[in-house]
């Protein structure tokens, strides 16, 4: 009796978890499909069936400039992030020197502070090299933002690497260079997998950085672009607009979680346990 209540407890607990965590995204679905006076319908049911705001979204505004701007930003930090973070693991576990245990604690309490407390350093910066309301103005600092925790991760997947096969490739007569690009990426990809999914997720959704270092809206990217949705007065709301476009661009990232979720997983626990 009492293992049978632990399992309705238990499953009762996962269906609450998963309605908690999955309402919103629905909720938000059938808002998009709502127009007039049906936005403003409580009703978790679908009640009406209409792609108008779907169409709108990309007639009101250069919304697919948007996207194509998020999608530049997001590839172009990641392939930043994963090319720096890789020579930096290397450096940092398989170079033995003085400082590189406090220099690992500094990368990992650096991704602690918060995007506010660096941005009016990285105004500042952008400004004077030229970048503001740019799109290398946003890949620039949201590679800063993803490189500590890249660099984390890689490392201490690298350090669990065998030292035999660097050895083995010193002693035939490898470059570091050519150690790191034979051997040891086609061993790290589901560590890269992970930390670029990872960081792809985080440029795609930043908003701090790019409302600040972005004026007009042909280099804003979708989360910015979101929020800034007006409709056809000041004091109107399009909330079937903002909830069309939100679903449009959290699917893909959806899907993208749902393909690599086991690697994932066995990218953030590889390394984890030696042996």
């Amino acid at each position: 009796m009492n293992r049978q209540i632990k399992t309705f407890v238990f499953y009762a607990l996962v269906v609450g978890v998963v309605l908690f965590s999955v309402f919103p995204f629905y909720y938000a679905i059938i808002t998009s499909f709502r127009s007039g006076q049906e936005l403003f319908n409580p009703s978790v049911f679908p009640t009406s069936f209409s792609i108008g705001n779907y169409f709108s979204i990309f007639k009101e505004q250069p919304f697919g400039l948007n996207i194509l701007n998020s999608v530049i930003v997001a590839t172009s930090v990641v392939i930043l992030s994963l090319i720096i973070a890789v020579t930096a693991s290397y450096a940092l576990a398989r170079i033995h020197f003085r400082g590189r245990g406090l220099l690992l604690m500094t990368i990992l309490s650096v991704s602690m502070f918060p995007q506010v407390a660096i941005l009016s350093g990285m105004y500042e910066l952008i400004r004077s090299m030229g970048l503001y309301n740019s799109l290398p103005g946003l890949i620039i600092p949201n590679t800063v933002l993803t490189l500590p925790f890249t660099v984390w991760v890689l490392t201490t997947f690298m350090k669990e690497l065998p030292k035999e096969l660097e050895e083995a490739a010193v002693v035939d007569g490898a470059s570091p260079l050519t150690i790191v690009r034979r051997i040891f990426l086609p061993l790290m990809w589901p560590a890269m997998v992970t930390t670029g999914l990872l960081a792809f997720i985080g440029a795609w959704n930043e908003f701090l950085f790019a409302l600040t270092f972005t004026l007009s809206n042909e280099v804003r990217t979708v989360p910015v672009a979101i929020a800034l949705m007006s409709g056809a007065t000041e004091y109107e709301l399009p909330w079937g607009n903002i909830m069309a476009a939100s679903v449009l661009v959290t699917v893909p990232i959806v899907v993208l979680v749902l393909v690599f979720q086991r690697k994932i997983v066995a990218g953030l626990t590889a390394g984890a346990v030696k042996g």
